[in-house]
């Protein structure tokens, strides 16, 4: 992302990122459903429940169409499974942030 010109922020867990003050200046989040303590689902809801519309890309190393549909009913812009192209969360988050 970084080499592709934008600025990237990198966070442990989603509490973290909710400790930070990025919330206001987040363009796109990128976030793994399964992590440690809230899970990605979790977090977007999260955010959306607090007012925050930040546009999120899921991606996953345990998912199927079922997740995936999950995701977008979710609110999610993309839901990618792991491993995927680098190319394609790259064009995922530049169409993000390009609204």
């Amino acid at each position: 992302m970084e080499s592709a010109g934008l600025s990237v922020r990198c966070y442990g867990s989603a509490a973290e990122f909710l400790a930070s003050d990025q919330r206001t200046h987040t363009g796109c989040l990128v976030a793994d459903i399964r992590m440690p303590g809230m899970s990605g689902f979790q977090l977007h809801a999260k955010l959306e429940a607090d007012g925050s519309r930040i546009p999120t890309i899921f991606i996953t190393a345990h998912g199927d169409e079922e997740v995936r549909t999950q995701g977008m009913r979710a609110g999610a812009i993309e839901v990618l499974f792991k491993p995927f192209d680098d190319e394609v969360l790259l064009e995922r988050v530049r169409a993000a942030l390009t609204g």
